[in-house]
């Protein structure tokens, strides 16, 4: 078919139709070799087709070699460019990025051969790398396709799950008051009973002074008077936290 090259466009055209179809289970089987689970299968498909394009354009007949042994090195280069320069989301080392492929042929192979999944040490070994290099790679399988933040941790029908920004933590409001607190803790426990038990009704129960009286049997007036006394008490203390508290009966 590739001496149709020698006759008129519109047949050389239709010869290179023919060979592309004819030969597509060839590039669809070795997109699947390369799906790793992370790429859609058609994508793959769709970049083995435009090696074998490729191929078919590329092949001289007159060199006397067979198509497959020309189009099976095209095709599986064209996939290995594929995820090279697009199968990446995040820029990875060329020679990592190729290891990430050997790797993922290796463990298939050695798991059909095995029986059970290879440890790292014996795939270590089959690549002629190191330990750390394989579980460096490994690592890097992440970068291949990023989970999005709004992306549920767990599919159920008619139920969107819960997403894994929703397991990140936030600001706690609270931590902003966490000195606040600490300090009016300690001024507290330095007033007399009374006095700290009339702030607390104050501003814990936000009571009102004839309300705080009626519970500790004191005058709205003498009630105001306290008050007034440990809010003065405190504002010093607080600036100067050694200064010891006065007491006033």
């Amino acid at each position: 078919m590739w001496r149709a090259r020698r006759a008129p466009v519109a047949s050389r055209a239709s010869a290179r139709h023919a060979a592309f179809e004819a030969l597509l289970p060839l590039a669809k089987s070795l997109a699947s070799r390369y799906h790793r689970g992370e790429e859609p299968l058609e994508d793959l498909e769709q970049v083995a087709g435009i090696g074998l394009l490729k191929a078919i354009d590329g092949f001289d007949f007159d060199r006397g070699t067979s198509f497959s042994s020309y189009a099976v090195p095209t095709i599986t280069g064209e996939l290995r460019r594929h995820y090279r320069d697009k199968g990446w989301a995040v820029r990875v080392p060329r020679d990592l990025q190729e290891l990430s492929l050997k790797l993922g042929k290796a463990q298939d192979a050695m798991a059909a051969s095995l029986g059970r999944p290879p440890t790292v040490a014996e795939l270590a070994v089959r690549l002629e790398t190191t330990v750390e290099r394989i579980a460096e790679v490994r690592l890097l399988g992440t970068a291949m396709r990023p989970v999005s933040l709004d992306h549920p941790l767990v599919r159920e029908p008619g139920d969107e799950g819960e997403t894994l920004v929703e397991r990140l933590g936030d600001d706690d409001p609270g931590y902003a008051h966490t000195d606040d607190v600490f300090t009016a803790r300690r001024l507290l426990d330095r007033l007399p009973e009374r006095e700290r038990r009339i702030l607390e009704l104050r501003f814990g129960e936000e009571l009102t002074q004839t309300e705080i009286g009626a519970r500790l049997g004191l005058s709205k007036m003498h009630v105001s008077r306290l008050l007034r006394r440990s809010l003065q008490t405190a504002r010093p203390a607080r600036r100067c936290p050694s200064r010891p508290l006065t007491h006033h009966s």
